[in-house]
């Protein structure tokens, strides 16, 4: 196998299959049908071939293209439940692999980015990597000082193309648009290429990944390994094993799940607030589970695990302190006070005008997971926020057609609602408004606690 296909026609033309090769399976799937075949075992086997080709371009081309996938698979929650399962397998695995480049080619990069004598800066240097994804792949190594560490290596020709495959992806993202019904893919693929360069950029990841490594240096728990050493196009930083968050999204128990759950929306809230910087690519592959003595140990004792800082956003003051008020305000039924604030920070455009009550019965069902003590993420509840707004007849999708999102707001509302995808795909139960209180500001600081009300039901 080659390294990244360097030649944009190659690459267009596998990305170009996608669509195509959607049309052309609906053709075979209509003569089925009419060759006496049922439609419910066709549209088994129509999905389960679509899902396959998926995995099969994103995966092997890597760049972009396995960006956009893995953007893709948190998700997978919002798709209809018939449709759900042949997508879920071949989206879940585009966050823990994808095949990896030849020993030769990884030989060649060290060489040339950390010198000639490379091997000597490792006791152990590991060739089969240990993961492999977008831009680049990772390989377990002991370091001279008998650190275990992680080696990341950039894939060559990784920038050109991400590029190359984002701007295609742009051209027929209405054709990809059936991946996840309601969702518009043209602002995720630009919001992606936007982010580009700073992926590329191991200096950016480093100085990122060393704050969150200083400041949860003696968290309980949230874990982040620090950078041992940091090169062009190479980064080695402290190995972290554990359990990775695709497993227990898999097959965990619910007591797991629901640890899991809270843990990742406690990092997504106490990072930012901590740092200021967001980790702007939550999908589970960035994600491990640990115990403290690294053994087998109840769930109340894991920790959560966080890997790569390639992407973030810089808070320097944390969230927006617009969002903990709007989103309280909302909670306590303050319908012209939401509209203001919303007015105010460029979701409404001057020229549109609204129901006060109409944005906050918009708004109240997404935000059910902050109005009780404790709330139950699941598939269905995405799914149906999902058809909700994508439903054209419905006022939840015409009032959405109004709304704006300020730039200043677009990674942040990936994340949050990539995050919500990854709960949702955990099934946990998660205590979101404690979180809320401890580090949104806007919504708890200072505030007296809300009245505990009943629990949303499983």
């Amino acid at each position: 196998m080659s390294d990244l296909p360097r030649k944009a026609v190659t690459r267009t033309a596998k990305l170009a299959a996608l669509p195509l090769g959607f049309a052309g399976r609906a053709t075979w799937g209509l003569g089925k049908r009419i060759g006496g075949r049922s439609a419910e075992l066709v549209g088994r086997e129509l999905q389960q071939r679509t899902a396959e080709q998926l995995f099969k371009v994103l995966g092997e081309l890597k760049g972009g293209a396995m960006k956009f996938g893995q953007a893709l698979s948190v998700f997978e929650s919002a798709l209809p439940e018939e449709i759900a399962g042949p997508y879920r397998a071949a989206l879940t695995k585009l966050q823990e692999a994808a095949p990896p480049m030849p020993t030769s080619s990884v030989h060649a990069a060290l060489e040339e980015r950390l010198g000639e004598d490379w091997r000597e800066l490792f006791t152990e240097f590991e060739d089969r990597p240990a993961a492999a994804a977008s831009i680049g792949q990772v390989h377990r190594g002991v370091w001279h000082d008998g650190r275990e560490v992680a080696v990341k290596v950039q894939y060559p020709g990784a920038g050109e193309a991400l590029l190359s495959d984002l701007t295609q992806l742009s051209r027929f993202a209405k054709l990809l648009g059936p991946l996840i019904p309601g969702m518009d893919l043209k602002p995720l693929i630009s919001e992606l290429r936007d982010r580009v360069s700073e992926e590329l950029d191991y200096e950016l990841e480093a100085r990122a990944q060393r704050a969150h490594a200083r400041e949860f240096a003696q968290d309980p728990d949230v874990v982040v390994p620090d950078v041992v050493h940091q090169g062009d196009q190479v980064l080695i930083t402290e190995w972290l094993g554990g359990l990775p968050l695709s497993e227990v999204i898999e097959s965990g128990s619910q007591e797991e799940r629901d640890r899991a759950g809270q843990l990742l929306a406690r990092f997504l809230f106490s990072g930012t607030a901590r740092t200021g910087l967001l980790h702007a690519d939550p999908h589970p592959g960035n994600f491990r589970l640990l115990t403290g003595d690294g053994a087998d140990g109840p769930p109340e004792s894991w920790r959560l695990g966080v890997l790569d800082f390639g992407t973030v956003d810089r808070l320097p003051d944390g969230l927006p302190p617009t969002i903990g008020t709007a989103l309280r305000m909302a909670l306590d039924g303050h319908a012209e006070g939401v509209l203001d604030l919303l007015r105010e920070e460029g979701f409404v455009k001057p020229s549109i005008e609204l129901d006060p009550e109409a944005v906050l019965d918009y708004l109240l069902p997404i935000i059910e997971p902050a109005q009780v003590t404790k709330f139950t993420f699941s598939r269905g509840w995405m799914r149906a926020q999902a058809a909700r707004i994508a439903d054209p007849r419905s006022p939840a999708h015409q009032l959405a057609r109004q709304l704006n999102l300020p730039p200043s707001y677009l990674l942040i509302h990936r994340v949050t609602t990539s995050t919500i995808g990854v709960l949702c795909q955990l099934g946990a139960s998660v205590r979101l408004r404690d979180e809320l209180e401890a580090w949104v500001p806007g919504f708890g600081a200072g505030e007296e606690a809300r009245e505990a009300s009943e629990e949303a039901p499983a």
